[in-house]
């Protein structure tokens, strides 16, 4: 699946170019934003959770790719910031956050046959951007990018310091 590690190279990048700025991001808390990455695909559950399973359970109206939104990451980012100390909540937030961010605007440059994204600003509209098209999810060529700039920008840092 080299779309899931093209996303904890982007956040790797993010959060460690980040770091020559606070001091406090240390690679704990670069870890942090790589897992606030992997958040949107949670949705992938629905491999081995069937959706209608969820709905019965629960009796109310369920999908899986609710999680792959902008409504379902932040509210995967509250439990992810509920479950640390209270000291490191902000910071985790925030991390977590930017991971999920960062991979919901690069899903978001991906082609689809329709020419338009998924509903990635659900619940605020529900709304289909058009979107560039730029990659497949299943291009390895971009997981090699990323994974060249990722190491290029923790390069770049260890020799700065």
């Amino acid at each position: 699946m080299p779309d899931l590690l093209s996303h904890a190279f982007i956040a790797f990048t993010i959060c460690t170019l980040l770091s020559l700025r606070y001091d406090w991001l240390t690679g704990e808390y670069v870890t942090v934003g790589m897992a606030g990455a992997f958040i949107p695909d949670m949705a992938k559950i629905k491999i081995l959770v069937d959706a209608a399973a969820v709905e019965a359970t629960l009796g109310i109206p369920f999908d899986w790719l609710g999680v792959h939104t902008l409504g379902g990451a932040f509210v995967a980012v509250l439990v992810g910031t509920v479950v640390v100390n209270r000291a490191d909540r902000r910071r985790v937030f925030g991390l977590l956050s930017l991971g999920a961010a960062s991979h919901l605007f690069a899903d978001a440059l991906l082609l689809k046959a329709s020419g338009r994204s998924y509903e990635v600003l659900w619940p605020l509209t529900q709304y289909h951007p058009p979107t560039p098209g730029l990659y497949l999810s299943t291009d390895i060529w971009l997981t090699g990018v990323t994974g060249t700039i990722a190491v290029a920008t923790y390069l770049f840092v260890q020799y700065r310091a």
